[in-house]
């Protein structure tokens, strides 16, 4: 069974993500801000990080720059789910290094599984 990290704060989506994700197959963990997330990718062995950028303390671009600025963790498949769509925050994703760049208000969860099975390749 694939591990996936969601970072996320808000509840409700946390919930939805959730659900969808454990009904497709998946082991799901949750970290609502930043630091929390940095911590459980150093201690847990995850799949891909389902990753918002707009968190809490440290937000999703620092999250993002401290895991692929570790050896050990430049393979993790990170794919940032968001509200913020200006050309250039989804091009600073790619830049820092995520698979996907998905807009929240774009992507049903069912959508948001199917874009995660694909970076696995299931």
């Amino acid at each position: 069974m694939k591990n996936i990290l969601l970072v996320e704060d808000d509840s409700f989506l946390i919930d939805i993500y959730t659900t969808k994700l454990k009904e497709s197959g998946y082991s799901v963990e949750v970290a609502s801000e930043g630091e929390e997330a940095i911590r459980k990718i150093k201690e847990n062995n995850f799949d891909l990080v389902l990753l918002d950028i707009v968190l809490p303390h440290t937000d999703g671009w620092d999250v993002l720059r401290q895991i692929k600025s570790e050896p050990n963790f430049k393979k993790l498949k990170i794919i940032i789910i968001s509200n913020l769509g200006q050309k250039e925050e989804v091009a600073k994703g790619f830049e820092l290094g995520a698979e996907k760049y998905l807009i929240k208000a774009h992507y049903s969860p069912s959508e948001v599984v199917k874009e995660i099975k694909e970076v696995l390749g299931e």
